[in-house]
């Protein structure tokens, strides 16, 4: 990823953090999601569709940016000489597993109508999303040699994964589509389960 497109991503994850508590307390105040009908904003179900809510809409805003990012650190480490075959293949799997996931993100926002990215109009606050990597951090994940960048790629893809794990159970509290519910529930298992591998190579 280039740093013009690092700039782009960092405009999105500025917003993540506030929209998502201001979202979800949006949600809990009505009681249930937008899918039945259409409320002030215009955002609801559409015809032949599941419903959804908000949480949904704002789970997957943010969630794309992250995959994006998770698939850069993964790309760095896969580019370097001297990585044990253990982090090269985690790194493989966590690619080849998120870009499927991102292209589906994409598409349920087209079909609820919402933008891919966030406005920033609509923030009252600035955050920091969960997790995510400083373009400081990305640069020394770079400019790493392999024995180095193997210790920065799985200090920070633990942090990453954690910052993803918090966003999905708070998704699975206040999210309305049973699609968007079924792949924060796969994200919370399958990156719990890395993070554990990566602890383990971290120890040994």
């Amino acid at each position: 990823m280039n740093t013009g497109r690092r700039i782009a991503v960092g405009a999105v994850v500025a917003l993540g953090a506030a929209l998502a508590f201001a979202g979800c307390a949006i949600v809990a105040e009505r009681g249930g999601g937008m899918g039945n009908g259409m409320d002030h904003d215009g955002m609801g179900q559409t015809d032949g569709s599941s419903e959804f809510n908000r949480a949904d809409i704002m789970f997957a805003q943010m969630m794309i940016p992250h995959h994006e990012q998770a698939i850069e650190m993964s790309d760095l480490i896969l580019a370097k000489d001297g990585v044990v075959p253990e982090v090269v293949e985690l790194a493989e799997e966590i690619a080849a597993a998120q870009g499927p996931e991102i292209e589906q993100m994409e598409s349920w926002l087209d079909e609820w109508g919402a933008p891919s990215m966030m406005d920033a109009d609509d923030a009252g606050g600035m955050g920091g999303m969960d997790g995510m990597l400083t373009e400081e951090e990305l640069d020394e994940l770079e400019a790493a040699d392999g024995t180095t960048g193997t210790e920065l790629f799985l200090q920070g893809m633990i942090e990453h994964h954690e910052g993803a794990i918090d966003m999905a159970e708070r998704h699975q509290e206040n999210g309305e589509s049973d699609e968007a519910l079924a792949l924060s529930a796969s994200i919370i298992e399958t990156q719990t389960a890395e993070i554990e591998r990566m602890q383990e190579l971290l120890a040994g």
